[in-house]
């Protein structure tokens, strides 16, 4: 008599069985606790800084928006190529040197930078902060591998998985609260962008602190029952140069390059939420937009999305997830992409029916804030300034729920077409897209926002801010924003298409996991 197959479960028993995996980090020990809350506090102003970078060397330094996307394109392009090297320098100086040097170095660095943006008479300070930032990529490039690194080492084979997830969760909150903390600074407090470089200082300090207390062994963490893992056996050394010419002779590799081609304007949506987004924002909402607020839509949202759709994934086919999900990631941008007139009545209505809610609340409180509905920071100003607020929120919710579908999807993909005993290599390459993404985008940005959402327009030969000019319908669609968005929109909705078309070739001779049916 044949056994019964196991019981189905529900999608709520998987998500809670998600968290009850967390229970096997209690094997992991102090220093794997002590670099995830390194890990937090650092993505906390990595993020915040990725924000406001653009406006602080324009807005605190003078720079122009050209210069200034040029200064980032070089310091994220060098963050992205000195990862491949900093792993190197981490086996070679061990985790707690490797943790001393970079932050150490990020911290007087940091300093420095501060130093510049309050210090106005010093000359050249523009050209001296885009340094200082260049030359702060090799200790985030080292940051994040020892990040990478500890948590392989400070976590058993059993407690590996649950230790990476929740390497993933912490700098999703730690970017959240990146975000947050942006508004802080800037419309709560009202201090300069300068000042986001200041808090980077406090949690360098702060993570110098929790290393030297909690990070101390270096050896890898084993449980138990678990044994040494076995040396291997030497086999024959290839050179680079071999290794490289056997990759791109394989037609595994020349699918992998084309799929990398299609989905490169998808890519790059994520650099507009720190390259173009803060400056438009500031350019169609105002001075006070909630920049902060805004781009704490996506951490949360993946956070979120991710341990709901964790019981959900496998019933999807990768490529299915892969480019489709990419495709809900190239629409975010058209909401952006039409009129803003289009959404005042809307909004209008939106905030109106909040006031009605919530005024019997705020008289029960004594609270005109909450009669008025005023604390509703996305509906409480002006008919363009609502209509760029829905605008933003409908972009970072629909980019959040493509990011969740496909993102994770590229690394499964690439493994599975990639030959046997080579999917360490392809790993590595499915990192192109984001490289070209990060430098194109940088490069160009400055150069896009001059062009379509400029801090003034010439009308009639009077420079007027891009803000009254939209209002007064005095500034043509194809030179307005919404001609950027839908340009740029119409680029990454391009490759999906075509990579759908290419599925069957894309996909010859994957090694998937298993099949899994379509839901």
């Amino acid at each position: 008599m044949s056994e019964a197959p196991p019981a189905r479960k529900t999608a709520g028993e998987m998500i809670v069985g998600y968290f009850k995996d967390f229970g096997v980090l209690k094997e992991t020990g102090l220093e794997y606790w002590g670099i995830q809350i390194i890990n937090l506090l650092d993505c906390t102003f990595y993020f915040a800084m990725l924000t406001i970078v653009t406006l602080f060397l324009s807005h605190d330094l003078g720079m122009s928006d050209v210069r200034a996307g040029y200064t980032v394109a070089v310091f994220t392009s060098a963050v992205t190529l000195l990862l491949t090297f900093s792993g190197v320098m981490t086996d070679w100086m061990g985790i707690k040197r490797s943790l001393r040097v970079s932050l150490g170095g990020s911290l007087v660095l940091r300093a420095l930078i501060v130093f510049v943006g309050i210090t106005p008479s010093l000359p050249y300070r523009g050209w001296i902060a885009a340094g200082l930032l260049v030359l702060s990529a090799p200790f985030m490039a080292a940051i994040q591998t020892i990040f990478q690194a500890a948590t392989q080492r400070y976590t058993t084979k059993r407690s590996r998985s649950a230790g990476f997830n929740l390497w993933y969760l912490f700098m999703n909150i730690g970017a959240a609260a990146g975000g947050a903390s942006v508004d802080i600074v800037r419309i709560w407090l009202k201090v300069g962008n300068v000042h986001i470089f200041t808090m980077g200082v406090i949690t360098a300090v702060l993570c110098l602190l929790i290393g030297e207390v909690m990070v101390h062994r270096e050896e890898q963490v084993r449980g138990a029952t678990e044994e040494p893992e076995p040396i291997a056996e030497k086999k024959e050394k290839r050179t680079p140069w071999r290794i490289f010419v056997s990759v791109v002779t394989e037609r595994a590799f020349f699918r992998l390059v084309v799929l990398i081609a299609l989905i490169l304007g998808v890519r790059a949506v994520y650099t507009y939420l720190y390259l173009l987004m803060p400056k438009y924002w500031e350019r169609t909402i105002g001075p006070d937009a909630a920049i902060g607020q805004l781009n704490v839509i996506n951490p949360v949202g993946i956070v979120i999305g991710i341990i709901l759709f964790i019981p959900f994934a496998n019933k999807f086919k990768v490529f299915d997830l892969l480019v489709y999900g990419a495709m809900v990631s190239a629409f975010a941008l058209f909401p952006m992409a039409m009129a803003w007139q289009i959404y005042v009545g809307p909004t209008d209505v939106i905030h109106r029916g909040l006031a009605g809610l919530l005024g019997p609340v705020g008289r029960l409180f004594h609270s005109t804030t909450i009669a008025n509905a005023d604390f509703w920071w996305a509906f409480n100003g002006s008919g363009i300034v609502n209509a760029h607020y829905a605008m933003a929120i409908l972009c970072m919710v629909i980019v959040t729920v493509g990011e969740v579908l496909w993102s994770p999807k590229l690394n499964e993909y690439t493994a599975a077409i990639a030959p046997k005993g080579q999917e360490g290599t392809y790993l590595g390459l499915s990192l192109i897209p984001w490289f070209l993404a990060k430098t194109l985008v940088s490069a160009f940005s400055g150069h896009m926002l001059t062009h379509w959402s400029p801090e003034t327009v010439s009308v009639n030969g009077t420079a007027v801010p891009l803000q009254q000019a939209l209002i007064h319908n005095q500034v043509p669609y194809w030179h307005s924003p919404a001609a950027m968005w839908l340009i740029l929109g119409l680029y990454a909705m391009v490759g999906c298409i075509l990579a759908v078309f290419l599925r069957n070739w894309l996909t010859q001779g994957a090694r998937w996991k298993r099949e899994p049916t379509a839901a």
